[in-house]
């Protein structure tokens, strides 16, 4: 036991790596992590991957709101870009949370699996991902992108307990910000999908009963994760801007890469 919490306590720090840097709330990190724990621990057994997305939706919601407030104090949250996704990502997000908790778990690996694939493929191979010409006015959002691209963002993310930042981030790169402060706010933006997932996870009326669970949400995994996770997000924040935008890019692409990679050993 003391093993496993030792993991979760290490990966905790590592989200809070991930939240900073890259707006991802923990959810990349935790959905694998703790589906892995519980498979190994012969926990949850089917519901394995529910518990994981659901936990991850829990600890996201912490994590992106501390990272968030330490990025609008730093200054790099841009109103006209948040408030305009905030809403309509937040319905797309309960939609999309009620769905996961009908969808079988294997069906939701691989729709996980598929999630990361598209995504590293497209920064890959369309322009304005790796390197962007900055802008001192960034491109605006259109209103097409603020409500269906909001609502859509919300349905996969909330569906999937990964925050929004493997869309956002693309995204808010296209229109000309630094990784820097697209990252940023992609944090708070995660915030409506992860409040909507663990509400609709938490009181799923088809969860198991278990011993230290709110609903889907494993409460002792997501405290050891926050545990090593706010800690991490007080320290990086410091060292965020000294980050060059290139090296920033590659390794989100990278970091990408290794969660679907370690999704794949795990049997997706």
């Amino acid at each position: 036991m003391l093993t496993f919490l030792s993991t979760l306590l290490f990966f905790g720090c590592l989200t809070g790596v991930t939240t900073v840097l890259f707006g991802f709330g923990g959810g990349f990190v935790t959905v694998p992590v703790v589906y892995g724990v519980l498979a190994a621990t012969a926990r949850q057994g089917a519901d394995a991957m529910h518990v994981a997305v659901a936990t991850s939706a829990a600890v996201m919601v912490v994590n992106a709101v501390a990272a968030a407030l330490v990025q609008w104090r730093e200054s790099r949250l841009r109103r006209a870009y948040v408030w305009p996704l905030a809403a309509s990502i937040a319905v797309g997000a309960g939609a999309g949370s009620f769905a996961a908790a009908l969808i079988g778990g294997t069906v939701l690996r691989l729709l996980f699996a598929a999630y990361l694939l598209v995504t590293i493929t497209d920064s890959l191979l369309r322009k304005g991902f790796l390197s962007v010409a900055h802008r001192t006015h960034p491109k605006p959002l259109g209103r097409g992108t603020t409500t269906l691209g909001g609502i859509g963002i919300g349905l996969v993310a909330a569906g999937l307990g990964v925050g929004g930042s493997v869309m956002t981030v693309p995204l808010l790169r296209r229109r000309g910000l630094p990784m820097a402060e697209a990252t940023a706010m992609a944090n708070l933006l995660s915030v409506p999908v992860a409040v909507a997932g663990t509400l609709v996870y938490a009181l799923a009326p088809t969860t198991p009963a278990g011993a230290g669970q709110l609903g889907y949400v494993d409460l002792t995994a997501g405290a050891v994760l926050l545990l090593g996770s706010l800690p991490t997000i007080a320290v990086v924040s410091r060292v965020t801007s000294r980050v060059p935008d290139r090296v920033h890019s590659v390794a989100y692409l990278v970091l990408l890469m290794v969660v679907l990679i370690v999704m794949v050993a795990m049997g997706v």
